[in-house]
């Protein structure tokens, strides 16, 4: 769990060393947005798997159940395993339609390029956790003021280089 260092200041001639535990505990993110600005996302503290991505669709699908949905995946083979195919079989899937982008495309990504962007670079910079759990919460805390801006997160979609046609 490796803090995402910005910017620092020390003394001239006084390089700056942080000292962080190298250890591999991880959050894992699965989130959603709208055209409309709305962002939507689930935090877990572990890997997350093909029955973690039909649980969000279903959520998604709970949200706005008289909608259909479109739903551009990223490469992750999460997305691909026999849960989520199944799922995509069901009369259940009959609202969404399901886009693969290829497997390393996070330009087209708005998610990429712009939300984890944001989060990463500017509302966490410089944040340094000492666990886990202090990890969520800033991470709670920053999804919470980026739902707040709805213009950002639509903006999001202007910096990938993904062109949907409605």
């Amino acid at each position: 769990m490796l803090p995402g260092r910005k910017r620092t200041y020390a003394p001239r001639g006084c390089t700056p060393i942080l000292h962080a535990p190298c250890r591999y505990d991880h959050l894992s993110v699965m989130a959603a947005v709208t055209m409309e600005g709305q962002f939507y996302a689930r935090v877990r503290a572990r890997s997350l798997n093909s029955f973690d991505s039909v649980a969000f669709v279903q959520r998604l699908q709970a949200r706005w159940p008289e909608n259909k949905l479109l739903v551009i995946w990223d490469g992750s083979p999460i997305h691909r395993f026999k849960a989520m195919c199944a799922f995509q079989q069901t009369p259940a899937a009959a609202n969404f339609t399901f886009e693969r982008l290829p497997g390393y495309a996070p330009d087209l990504n708005p998610l990429d390029t712009g939300v984890w962007h944001h989060l990463k670079n500017v509302t966490l910079a410089n944040v340094c956790c000492q666990n886990l759990d202090q990890l969520q919460e800033e991470l709670a805390r920053a999804i919470k003021a980026l739902r707040a801006k709805p213009r950002l997160i639509q903006a999001c979609f202007g910096t990938a280089k993904l062109s949907l046609q409605l």
